[in-house]
Parts: structure tokens; sequence; C-alpha cells
């Protein structure tokens, strides 16, 4: 996507909030140890050294891997709520009891619109389906459907799909139905929040806080161990966040826009956002 930058022009330098007891393989160079760490049944935080150094940060790939067997996805919109009031990734979680979050899509201008196609059964953020090819589906309305999967527009008949499933959230492609890397290289780098899923229908909540360009990143994590399969881009720059509640486990990731910006303000704070992908645990039988 030549030309593409992330949404708003957040000229800040990246900063980590991390609270964890145990540093993790990749953090120390430990080859002989797993890369995952089990939060809790079916909910793992993989931490993978990026085989390509980044111009700056630890270079490391953090992944959520999610079992929708155990956990659900919501989508969570400020446009839904009484006040409208815009809360970050660590607020999500912790005001709606939520085990993780991660944004769900870039917005506009007006702070609580979504770029593209952002709705539930109960509540329509955006109606206007764009040119974008990925779309992130939940919520299925008949039996034998994925409970989560990833649309391609390119490759499935989402006119028929998007009358299945009760949640819908465009954005755009990062690897397509065919397991390519659809995005052609640029010079500006930053760092990124995406949405996959991999070879056994897991969902993966992917940050980078390290800047990158999205087409290396793209090619670094069909690198990487990850069964991954399919990738939509969900937001890039401060904005660009992670954050998991899992017992006692606790985690809040942020990012920066772009290497070579100085720094404004606090750097030390998330930026609200107003739409998250949320976890939340199912009732087991």
């Amino acid at each position: 996507m030549p030309g593409y930058i992330p949404s708003r022009t957040i000229r800040i330098l990246m900063v980590l909030v991390v609270l964890a007891p145990v540093a993790s393989a990749a953090e120390t160079g430990d080859h002989s140890r797993s890369p995952w760490q089990v939060l809790e049944p079916g909910l793992e935080l993989g931490e993978f050294r990026s085989p390509q150094k980044s111009d700056s940060g630890d270079s490391i790939i953090r992944v959520l891997r999610i079992d929708p067997e155990r956990f659900s996805l919501r989508l969570m919109n400020a446009s839904a709520t009484p006040d409208g009031k815009l809360l970050t990734a660590r607020e999500w979680v912790t005001q709606r009891n939520l085990v993780a979050a991660i944004n769900a899509s870039m917005y506009q201008t007006d702070y609580r619109t979504s770029v593209s196609l952002m709705k539930t059964k109960t509540h329509t953020n955006n109606p206007w389906l764009s040119k974008d090819r990925s779309i992130l589906a939940f919520d299925p309305l008949i039996a034998d459907l994925p409970g989560v999967q990833i649309i391609d527009r390119e490759c499935d008949d989402f006119p028929s799909l998007r009358e299945k499933y009760g949640t819908l959230v465009q954005s755009i492609r990062m690897i397509s139905c065919r397991g390519k890397n659809v995005w052609t290289q640029q010079p500006k780098k930053w760092s990124t929040a995406a949405i996959g899923t991999d070879e056994a229908g897991k969902v993966l909540f992917v940050h980078v806080r390290s800047p990158y360009s999205t087409h290396d990143l793209i090619n670094i994590l069909l690198a990487l161990p990850l069964g991954i399969r399919r990738a939509m881009y969900t937001e890039g720059g401060l904005e660009a966040q992670l954050s998991i509640r899992a017992g006692e486990k606790v985690f809040d990731f942020v990012g920066s826009q772009e290497t070579g910006y100085r720094e404004v303000g606090d750097t030390t704070r998330a930026r609200p956002i107003p739409n998250v992908i949320g976890v939340v645990r199912k009732i087991q039988k």
C-alpha cells in the first residue's frame, strides 16, 4: 500500500509498560526455553526475537495466542456507550472485565468512527464497506461456522458470510488467503498492532513496539514458528496497544509511530482509543 501511514500523526517514541514476573526466552536469548508462556488454559503469550533487527527497541514480536474454544471475542466501542468515552487498552480491560484487548481498527478524525465497516448485532459504528479486503468475523448466527475467522474478500464469499456473523470488523489485509505478503515496501517504519489466525484456527493478537515497515513485519511473522495463515492490520503508532490480565499476570504494551520523530509530551502513557477487540472467558462445561 504505497504512501500509507498509520492513522493520526503521533510523533512519539515508543514506550512499553510491562508488569511480568519472569524475563522471556526472547529477552534472555535462551533458545532452549519455549517462547510461549501459558497464562491460563487456552491463553498463551509468545515472545520471539525478530530475525531482522529493528533500528531501535528490543526487536521482539509479542503474540497473544487465544483458543476460541475457551475464549470469545467482543467488539467494544466508545460509540456504543452513553458517554462515548475513549479508554486505553488497559482501561478497556479493567473497566469491562476483559482478559485482553487490542486495537480493533484505525479510526477517523472524530475519534469514534472506524475507517470502514464495524458492527455488532446491536450497534453499528460504521456501516460503510471500504475496498479493504480483510474482515474479522465472530459471533456466528448459525451453527457449523467457525467461531472466529478472518474473511478474505478475494477468495471468500463475503456477501453470504456477512449475514451469518453478528460482529464484523473490516481492516487492511496483511497476509492473504494464499498466505502471501500483500503489502508494498515503504521507507517509513512504526510499531504495529495486528490480528491474525493460525493453522489451528487460534486467534493471534500481535504487538510489535519496535519500528518496522509493514512489508518487513509481515515477512517476519511468516518466518516465525507461528503457523500464521491470515492477518489484518489494526493500528500503528502510540495508539497500537495490547493489554492482558490473566490472574496475577499483567502485561501492557504500547508503541510509537515511527523512527526519526521528536518526543512530544508524556511518552509513558498510552493514548485512549475508541474501539478494541476484547477477550472474555467462556463458561467451561
